[in-house]
């Protein structure tokens, strides 16, 4: 395992991520996952990433590493725990913080991330609490996530911010774009997630998936229409250049990412040790600049087209009516959301309270719901 230093602490360039354990990809067996654990930290991994939010996975984590704690590097977030609204102010920070170092059995936390933007309350305050519990000795550092690029400058101006979360692979590029000048600028180390699009990038699958129920890649972008279709293109090139070391689709694109400007850290979600080892031995090795080179012009005219279906696709959901079944409106809608973010057809800031208006239904998808879908559709056209 290789090691990246950041502000004086020398990170694995690859974490381990417990998103898994939140149920967001269906049921895991949990006794594999904590052997999953203790094996990342014997192959050297020591940067361990959970939240609040990820149901019991802060005290899963928590008990696993109890044993070497002073040997690991925990991050967790805050802001989300029950209720699809954020809340970054000064009482909620301080309660979740002392919930947050009860459950993972520790007395500090390493990383204390901001999991998703609160508009309703000022960089200032929030800032003001994370720098308190700094100081009290609770956490050492503070980062960021989930935020968009005005919003980091705003933390970066105003804070000491030790890194910035960002989605990242090479489907998903948009924020390494946007944020890098920014991290550069504020000396903030970036920490992706999502480095092999969620599985897209594996080289598991060749046609869409049927995701077991629960599972959030059932509304995921990256499994629909053509980002679907464009991963898969990304995922032959990756694996093209990657089998020239020996190396599997996995393996390339998490080396992708860690051969990204500004990331300290690859965080990956495995489940099980076999999945984990795989996913380890893209450390060590490197493309190529001139293999660099020849992906990013892959991308690059992959980018103009498939892109351009994407539109055409989000102005088709919001012209045409809604599918009669209530789940396939919602992921449509999903789409809508998430499609028109990433090609900035519309500003978040303005987006946001129609996404939480839509995901407040998620569990009222009944025969009751096609009205308030069709609302909120005549909402998304008129924004975009």
């Amino acid at each position: 395992m290789l090691y990246r230093t950041h502000d004086g602490l020398d990170i694995s360039e690859i974490g381990i991520g417990c998103y898994a354990l939140s149920g967001a990809y269906g049921q895991k067996d949990l006794e594999a996952f904590k052997a999953m654990l203790r094996r990342a930290y014997e192959l050297g991994v020591n940067f361990f990433d959970t939240a609040d939010a990820y149901g019991d996975a802060e005290a899963i984590l928590g008990e696993v590493v109890n044993p070497f704690r002073e040997e690991v590097f925990i991050a967790t977030k805050v802001g989300v725990k029950d209720s699809t609204k954020p809340n970054l102010s000064t009482e909620y920070l301080q309660s979740s913080c002392e919930e947050s170092l009860r459950r993972l059995e520790t007395e500090y936390i390493d990383l204390y991330q901001i999991h998703f933007d609160d508009p309703e309350t000022s960089v200032k305050e929030t800032i003001a609490a994370l720098e308190d519990l700094a100081g009290q000795g609770k956490i050492r550092h503070y980062g960021l996530g989930h935020l968009s690029p005005p919003r980091v400058e705003d933390y970066l101006e105003q804070g000491t911010v030790f890194s910035v979360l960002l989605e990242l692979n090479a489907v998903a590029r948009e924020n390494h774009r946007d944020l890098l000048p920014l991290c550069q600028k504020y000396d903030a180390g970036m920490i992706a997630f999502s480095v092999t699009g969620r599985g897209l990038l594996t080289g598991k699958f060749q046609e869409v998936p049927t995701f077991e129920a629960g599972d959030i890649r059932n509304l995921d972008t990256f499994f629909q229409r053509e980002r679907f279709q464009y991963g898969l293109r990304v995922m032959e090139k990756l694996a093209e250049i990657g089998n020239r070391y020996g190396k599997t689709p996995a393996q390339a694109a998490i080396a992708w990412v860690l051969a990204q400007e500004g990331v300290i850290c690859a965080l990956t979600g495995p489940s099980t040790i076999p999945h984990l080892e795989e996913n380890l031995q893209a450390s060590g090795w490197r493309f190529t600049p001139q293999e660099l080179d020849e992906i990013n012009q892959f991308l690059e005219e992959k980018d103009e087209r498939y892109n351009q279906l994407a539109e055409d696709n989000v102005r088709e959901i919001l012209t045409e009516p809604l599918p009669a079944d209530p789940s396939s409106a919602f992921r449509d809608l999903i789409y809508v959301i998430e499609t028109s973010l990433r090609l900035g057809m519309v500003e978040e800031s303005e987006m946001m309270p129609t996404f939480y208006r839509l995901y407040g239904l998620r569990k009222e998808l009944d025969d009751q719901a096609g009205p308030k879908l069709s609302a909120i559709q005549g909402k998304l056209r008129d924004l975009i």
